[in-house]
């Protein structure tokens, strides 16, 4: 019995350390500005490289790909949790072939950016962002927010106040404590959780139109997440659904004549 009693404390004290450990260090397993998958790239486009000022020494390095701002509505873009600004010129390749101009930010700790990345900063950049458009004469009826994967987060958050054009939701799921309970069942998580992006409360929210693209054979992102927010988003709502894709890997002619329909239904 004093054997048993020993590995029990033992297992205890191990699942206190893994609970600590998780709770301490949960952003750095949130945020990984390092992870870079998609350098080399070729750059098919031209962008201005600009930096918006967010806060008291933090200026966001971010890419511009200016068209017509008088005559074209806006992409804000809102990157994932992952990489810096190169590992998004694939996308740029095709979203450029769009009559749109083109704002894409990296969040504070990324792209050499100072700072730390948190759920409220990056409502702030986001924020700032749009100030930063505002000042160059773009409305927010003119300004389509787009967030891939956790940016849908910040897009969904930001939708809210329906002054935008639209939005478009890349890969998003319902909150991040729904999908930390994935990668960590064993762990208390809705007591652990700080940045929680709960996009499925605010949703209900959003009145603008909304386009939810998500492939169905998503293995970071459940599939099930953007179909349970394609169902709880109001009218109107589009979705692009495509059967073997993985986390929208898939860049491709369907998938920009999916949202060029959606453009459209904004102009």
């Amino acid at each position: 019995m004093k054997y048993l009693y020993s590995a029990l404390s033992s297992v205890i004290l191990a699942y206190i350390i893994i609970v600590l450990f998780t709770y301490f260090y949960q952003r750095k397993l949130l945020y990984h500005p390092s992870e870079n998958n998609y350098i080399g790239d070729e750059i098919k486009f031209k962008y201005k490289e600009v930096f918006i000022e967010v806060d008291k020494d933090i200026k966001l390095k971010s890419w511009f790909l200016e068209k017509d701002i008088k005559k074209n509505k806006t992409i804000l873009y809102f990157h994932g949790n992952a990489g810096d600004l190169t590992n998004r010129v694939h996308k740029l390749n095709e979203l450029n072939k769009l009559n749109i101009n083109i704002l894409l930010i990296s969040w504070r700790g990324f792209s050499g950016n100072p700072g730390k990345p948190t759920e409220k900063n990056l409502y702030n950049d986001a924020r700032k962002s749009v100030e930063w458009l505002n000042k160059m004469g773009i409305e927010n009826k003119n300004i389509i927010l787009y967030g891939e994967s956790l940016g849908t987060g910040v897009a969904t958050e930001l939708g809210q106040d329906n002054s935008f054009s639209g939005i478009v939701l890349e890969s998003p799921f319902t909150s991040v404590a729904d999908a930390a309970k994935i990668y960590y069942p064993y762990l208390p998580v809705d007591l652990l959780i700080k940045d929680r992006y709960d996009s499925l409360k605010k949703i209900k929210n959003i009145n603008t139109p909304i386009l939810i693209m998500h492939g169905k054979k998503d293995d970071i992102v459940p599939f099930t997440m953007g179909m349970e927010l394609f169902e709880k988003a109001n009218k109107p709502k589009f979705s692009y659904f495509p059967e073997n894709d993985n986390h929208m890997m898939e860049f491709n002619d369907q998938m920009i004549n999916s949202l060029k329909k959606f453009l459209g239904f904004n102009t």
